[in-house]
């Protein structure tokens, strides 16, 4: 089995809302040292992103990560729900169509300016730091049955004041319900695919997984490579500490694999076996404890 040698790279990867079933390449990681105020959201590429996701969400989100939020969530008629960085609104509008009250947050103007664009009329939103959610207590006036958050907890640091404003938020026993890309397989620039011929199976590469890291990464591909945002890899165990921190108790955790099929090609069987063994997604959904 040939082994690749990872190639030192310090220019930030290209953007991906959802991993790429290859996965990214090995790199050396960016340097781990805070920067105060780091900004993290898409709203200085709102318009590609916009027409990125469009009104139901990509195709990962739109057959994986929303339907299975969704069924966690739980939600029903009269139901306050918060959507923590809710982009343009993608979920909020699913959320209303059930009849639940859907509010929505994000630190990033320009997308929450394209979700009051969308519409429907009912949904509210407001623009704000996920790290900092006191501020929606006084709009809001009221808690919340449930919180979502899709796809952005990576793009979160730290994460403990957002489990923190999640949970002053909720009533008790109320519902958190974040997806991300796996933290286990999932690690930007420290996992990948290989193919083993001699067994002819494909399997998953992690290089590095348990110390966490930022990595950069390019908003504008093919544009302007100066230009990037962070994503920032914890192994499992700081979500779980962070969220036990928080008041929060973890209910369910689920393990989504992707929906791609492969019907042809000398490693279809082998590509179809890595697919509903590796997942892509984790999603935790967990309860605010009682007082």
């Amino acid at each position: 089995m040939e082994y690749r040698k990872p190639r030192p790279n310090d220019r930030p990867h290209k953007p991906r809302p959802y991993p790429r079933e290859g996965g990214a390449k090995p790199a050396a990681a960016a340097r781990n040292r805070r920067i105060p105020g780091l900004k993290t959201d898409w709203g200085q590429v709102a318009d590609w992103y916009d027409e990125h996701v469009g009104d139901v969400g990509d195709e990962y989100q739109s057959k994986i990560v929303l339907p299975g939020v969704m069924r966690l969530l739980h939600s029903g008629p009269g139901e306050r729900v918060l959507d923590v960085a809710c982009g343009q609104g993608v979920l909020c509008r699913m959320l209303q169509e059930r009849g639940a009250q859907a509010v929505g947050i994000d630190a990033a103007g320009p997308l929450i300016e394209k979700a009051r664009e969308r519409g429907p009329e009912g949904i509210t939103y407001h623009v704000g730091d996920a790290r900092d959610l006191s501020t929606l207590t006084a709009l809001e006036g009221q808690k919340f049955t449930a919180v979502a958050c899709v796809l952005a907890i990576q793009n979160l640091n730290p994460v403990g004041p957002v489990f923190e404003g999640v949970a002053k938020l909720l009533v008790d026993g109320g519902r958190f319900v974040f997806a991300m890309m796996h933290p286990c397989f999932r690690v930007p620039k420290s996992a990948d695919w290989g193919w083993d011929a001699d067994r002819k199976v494909q399997y998953r590469r992690v290089d590095r997984y348990l110390l966490p890291r930022k990595e950069p990464i390019i908003t504008h591909p093919g544009i302007d490579p100066s230009v990037y945002t962070w994503t920032f890899h914890r192994p499992l165990q700081a979500y779980v500490k962070a969220l036990s921190s928080a008041g929060l108790l973890i209910d369910t955790i689920e393990e989504w694999p992707s929906h791609k099929h492969s019907d042809s090609g000398p490693r279809a069987k082998a590509e179809n076996e890595a697919r509903r063994e590796i997942p892509l997604f984790m999603a935790i959904r967990a309860l605010k404890r009682q007082a």
